[in-house]
């Protein structure tokens, strides 16, 4: 019987990939633990984690929408990463006390680099005011990222954003043309069972590159048009694993094994 366990806990929470990767890296290892997927609402959260806290089995667990704001306020201790972004995607069990981290933001920087071909893009769109995009801001303020327009379908949650990250440009409406660097889809559309993105990337200028947070499905429909029309793009496996992989250590103590040969095979898994 397996003595220890963390998860990923979040509403919806079937579509994650989490399991996936942390259950290879844990096989790899032959680490005797498992990582599992627990389906909780905002208002099942707070009574959850208490529960959680003096659980011996429980070593912690990643956080996903809609949890990642409200998860931070219960931490009883916080990474400088989580206080910045305002949100955390992750909660480490130390001796009946909660550590909050929030590995997304060194990911999305990670793969924006990569994208950008390692310069510090001049302008991004960001479609989304959750979790997600409070990391996304994060990570793009610490780049050095000077114009970065969010596009929320919540006026005011955009507006808020924008004040609180000290944002020169001013929030444009959900669904307007992106004419930036960049784009950024922090929002749940285009995922699988959730309802569809829709983007005019018709003004994106040839240099330009998008990120779709989405991991499932592994490519997107932003992430197709945005191929067509000879855009580079990158869909959210690659961040995933990142965040994953800088969860782990936290989690089970161990680094991941990473390489050529492994990361190939956890991707394969991931096709599947």
């Amino acid at each position: 019987m397996t003595s220890a366990y963390a998860e990923v806990i979040g509403d919806p929470v079937e579509h994650s990939k989490s399991p996936v990767i942390h259950g290879y890296w844990l096989e790899k290892l032959g680490i005797d633990a498992e990582y599992r997927r627990t389906r909780i609402g905002p208002d099942e959260l707070s009574a959850y984690i208490q529960a959680q806290r003096h659980n011996p089995q429980w070593l912690g667990c990643n956080v996903t929408m809609p949890l990642k704001l409200d998860a931070l306020l219960l931490a009883d201790a916080k990474s400088d990463a989580s206080v910045q972004a305002g949100a955390c995607n992750l909660l480490i069990q130390q001796a009946g006390k909660l550590f909050a981290a929030n590995t997304d933001v060194g990911a999305i920087g990670m793969v924006v680099g990569q994208l950008a071909a390692g310069r510090t893009p001049e302008s991004v769109t960001l479609l989304g005011t959750g979790g997600a995009a409070r990391a996304v801001l994060a990570a793009l303020t610490a780049m050095g990222v000077r114009q970065i327009n969010v596009q929320g379908r919540n006026r005011a949650e955009a507006a808020s954003l924008a004040k609180l990250f000290d944002l020169i440009l001013p929030p444009q409406p959900f669904g307007s043309p992106v004419e930036t660097d960049g784009l950024i889809n922090a929002t749940p559309l285009g995922m699988s069972g959730a309802a569809p993105l829709d983007v005019d990337l018709s003004s994106m200028p040839d240099h330009g590159w998008v990120f779709d947070l989405v991991s499932s499905p592994p490519q997107t429909a932003l992430v197709r048009e945005a191929e067509r029309r000879g855009i580079r793009a990158s869909g959210g496996l690659p961040m995933l694993i990142e965040q994953a992989a800088a969860s782990f250590p936290a989690l089970f103590g161990a680094d991941p094994p990473r390489g050529t040969e492994s990361d190939a095979e956890l991707r394969r898994r991931l096709a599947e």
